[in-house]
């Protein structure tokens, strides 16, 4: 397991594989276990299971809320695009 990043998460010791950059997964481990701790200690859950499956959904919550975010910015940026496009289009128009 030469190839593997030591991680520690709500109190247990993970080994992770992937070939991921080791910062990167002391990173996601960082958050995962601060999101755990913080739905331990919002619902005052001990069962690790729980707390897991809990700070699983509520990560999941944010990623859907930015990728909800990110289609809206996505459309609003291409809504602004036409609009540019319409403008030299006109521009072109009028100085031919």
């Amino acid at each position: 397991m030469s190839d593997s990043t030591r991680v520690e998460i709500f109190d247990q010791i993970y080994r992770i594989r992937g070939g991921l950059d080791p910062v990167y997964v002391e990173e996601l481990a960082h958050y995962v276990d601060a999101k755990m701790r913080e739905v331990a200690r919002a619902t005052g859950t001990v069962d690790s299971v729980k707390v897991a499956v809990l700070a699983a959904l509520a990560i999941a919550d944010e990623l859907q809320t930015l990728r909800q975010s990110n289609d809206q910015g996505r459309q609003e940026l291409q809504q602004q695009a036409r609009r540019c496009l319409k403008l030299v289009e006109r521009a072109i128009q009028q100085t031919a």
